[in-house]
């Protein structure tokens, strides 16, 4: 009786949320896969195989960036979907679909694009963060993770992490540590440089964990089993949801969590300390794909079709 008080109790805070719709939003060529924020840009990644660059401050497209077409099976042009992109300097690393399904890797640096891992390698990469100007690293989809040093052509290490199949890393602000996640529910924290794992936490999520964030030191998860969950040094803990949870972010300072919650694609706004519900974020069109934080104010969320919101919370 207490535990089905406490759900109908979470229900009605929920229903009772103010909601909020976008103050802007910004329009795509395609369906967007990945965003990422910096000096007032924000950088798209389509399934069309474009990074589509905007200026916030204008709201205007400045830049399109495409990448070759491939072919498909049955020798057709298609666009290059773009799994993910990350930011360093003036450099953009960019993870595309290639051949036979395998991915390829590039990297976009003042006007020209250089393939740095390509199909040859066979390597079914999912995700890519740039470690420092010349080193990567990276995660395949049979959850090993990858460092490899693009100008020398080297690949450091290419370790297994489980026998479970990958869902999701994110790596620290130092870029020391990577997080990562499978469908076993356990998260993991590694040395980026060793590839050594050095903790690793109990899954509080019973099934595959769909999307993970990493920030000031806590981590907040989204799960196929509708629980997000928590990790803090002096707090651990989880939030039951109704629906499937596909994305999760934190704000920099990570006292704010967001979630992508219910069948609507609305976004939950908590806080992580003392977890109670502040917002809900309304107007995605399709399943959440990213939900990024500029600060504790601002936030861009973006979902598979080609409009990216922007909301200001206070």
């Amino acid at each position: 009786m207490f535990k089905l008080l406490i759900l109908i109790v979470l229900g009605l805070n929920l229903f009772a949320l103010e909601s909020l719709m976008p103050t802007k939003n910004f329009q795509t060529t395609g369906d967007v896969q990945d965003i990422k924020y910096k000096n007032n840009r924000l950088y798209a990644a389509t399934s069309n195989g474009t990074v589509e660059i905007f200026d916030t401050t204008t709201n205007e497209k400045i830049q399109t960036i495409k990448i070759p077409d491939i072919k498909d099976f049955m020798g057709d042009s298609i666009a290059s979907k773009i799994y993910s992109i990350d930011l360093i300097d003036n450099k953009i690393l960019i993870v595309a679909q290639g051949i036979k399904g395998y991915r390829d890797i590039f990297v976009y640096d003042n006007g020209a694009l250089k393939k740095i891992i390509d199909i040859e390698k066979k390597y079914y990469v999912q995700k890519a963060y740039f470690v420092s100007e010349n080193e990567i690293v990276f995660a395949l989809l049979s959850n090993q993770v990858g460092l490899y040093n693009f100008k020398e052509e080297k690949l450091k290490y290419l370790i297994q992490i489980s026998a479970s199949s990958f869902s999701d890393f994110v790596i620290d602000e130092n870029k020391k540590e990577l997080v990562s996640t499978d469908e076993s529910g356990i998260v993991r924290i590694l040395q980026i440089q060793s590839g050594r794992v050095t903790k690793e936490l109990e899954a509080l999520n019973l099934d595959r964990v769909y999307q993970l964030d990493y920030k000031n030191g806590i981590i907040l998860t989204a799960g196929q089993d509708r629980k997000a969950v928590v990790y803090d040094n002096l707090l651990v803990y989880s939030l039951d949801f109704d629906f499937l949870l596909y994305s999760c972010g934190l704000s920099p300072n990570a006292s704010l969590g967001a979630i992508a919650f219910n069948e609507e694609n609305e976004v939950l706004i908590f806080n992580t300390k003392t977890k109670n519900y502040l917002y809900k974020l309304s107007g995605q069109e399709a399943t959440v794909t990213k939900i990024l934080f500029i600060d504790s104010n601002e936030i861009f969320v973006s979902s598979d079709s080609q409009k990216i919101n922007y909301f200001k919370i206070k």
